[in-house]
């Protein structure tokens, strides 16, 4: 993996498929004046590697999200103020700490490839063919930037470049995780996939009990994945900053919204399940039980959670509970606009009348195609995989698919 090594190969096998007999033929000089030092510099580029490799979920070492791990307080950034590290924890000091340290990475990653190119250069005596010089974006750890706009051009190209939306994104994924107990505030690595639930992983953060997160575009349910969030936000960094921290999360997601807490209902509503599909490949681990284009109903499960009766759950606790809710705002709506004689609040009144109508009867076509799934009490496997249970769980006892769950 250095300079010369590449110039060797390149000379044997002109295009990038290299055989086994294409590195056979690399003339090998060793240098035991060098050995110590080569072995030093390549352990620590492994260590570095290793180290930014496990701080993403998708790492079978991924132990806590790194804002977890890097988690500030203003008094350890000279505000005598503070002093409480629990009740004034700051995501952003925790973001600019993880940002700090993969600069730091990343540049150590670099003068570790470049001192490396130095050394055998030197022992193949190719000071004349080749130069040590590591491109940045040739540097395969990651690098954070606030915004795409602050990325140089020195980067671009480089697939490890992270922004503060992707930190933050990650964040929100690593907090629904604690949700639904795939992972805990208490112990490291996976807390929950599958096999026998542990109650005493979970001590400061509690995960949902039901395996169930309504996702609404509205405060509908006060255990809904928004107020769940919020939740977690305070749990983890204390309630002294609370909004503050809602707010730069907010920011940092740059959804619709008036509020913080608006803008991230919005990033559930939107583009929450978009970046898990991604994220794990069209393989996800979380299920979202939706409704449809007006967002009438979303929910979201956790596989390793499922059982049979999940499907019939979702749909008696929550599918249900929100088209009550649905008539009784209609109902609400209605009234506010025959007497109301504010002109602009009958306006607001009529139009929410209107989707919450449309709401509804996407609610009442989703229960219908749900109706024949849920007293099948459709067991899964999980060693059959995702993409299997995935369309197993939406198949009635005829073989028909009914699309209950959000398209991946």
């Amino acid at each position: 993996n250095n300079v010369v090594t590449r110039l060797f190969v390149s000379a044997v096998s002109p295009t990038l498929n290299y055989e086994v007999g294409h590195i056979k033929t690399i003339p090998v000089i060793k240098s035991k004046d060098q050995k110590a030092v080569v072995d030093n510099l390549v352990y620590d580029n492994i260590s570095i590697s290793r180290i930014d490799w496990d701080s993403f979920e998708t790492s079978w070492d991924f132990i806590k999200h790194p804002l977890i791990k890097f988690r500030q307080s203003k008094a350890l950034w000279g505000d005598p103020t503070y002093e409480d590290f629990r009740n004034n924890g700051s995501v952003y000091l925790s973001f600019k700490a993880w940002q700090t340290f993969t600069e730091i990475q990343f540049c150590r990653l670099k003068a570790n490839e470049e001192e490396l190119n130095r050394i055998f250069i030197d022992i193949y005596g190719l000071g004349d063919e080749l130069t040590p010089d590591v491109e940045d974006k040739d540097i395969t750890v990651t690098r954070i930037y606030d915004t795409k706009e602050d990325i140089p051009e020195s980067m671009k190209g480089n697939k490890y470049v992270l922004t503060k939306l992707d930190v933050i994104k990650s964040f929100v994924s690593y907090a629904v995780g604690c949700m639904f107990g795939r992972y805990s505030l208490d112990v490291e690595g996976l807390a929950y996939a599958g096999g026998d639930w542990d109650d005493s992983k979970y001590k400061t953060f509690i995960p949902d009990k039901e395996n169930s997160l309504p996702i609404t575009d509205e405060e509908y349910f006060s255990d809904d994945i928004v107020g769940r969030f919020v939740e977690f936000v305070q749990c983890v960094y204390g309630v002294e900053a609370l909004e503050e921290n809602l707010d730069f999360i907010a920011e940092a997601l740059g959804n619709k919204g008036d509020t913080s807490r608006e803008i991230i209902r919005n990033y559930f509503i939107k583009n929450f399940y978009k970046d898990h599909v991604k994220t794990y490949k069209k393989r996800p681990i979380y299920w979202l039980y939706d409704s449809g284009r007006q967002d009438g109903f979303k929910a979201l499960i956790y596989m390793h959670r499922y059982h049979a009766d999940t499907t019939g759950l979702v749909r008696v606790d929550y599918l249900h509970k929100m088209q009550k809710i649905y008539e009784s705002e209609i109902d609400r709506m209605k009234d506010l606009a025959e007497n109301s004689k504010n002109a602009r609040e009958v306006a607001r009144a009529e139009k929410r009348r209107e989707k919450l109508i449309k709401q509804l009867k996407e609610t009442k076509e989703y229960d219908e195609k749900i109706a024949h799934l849920a007293p099948r009490r459709i067991e899964i496997d999980l060693d059959d995989g995702v993409k299997v249970n995935y369309e197993k769980v939406q198949t009635d006892a005829t073989g028909k698919i009914y699309d209950v769950l959000a398209k991946i």
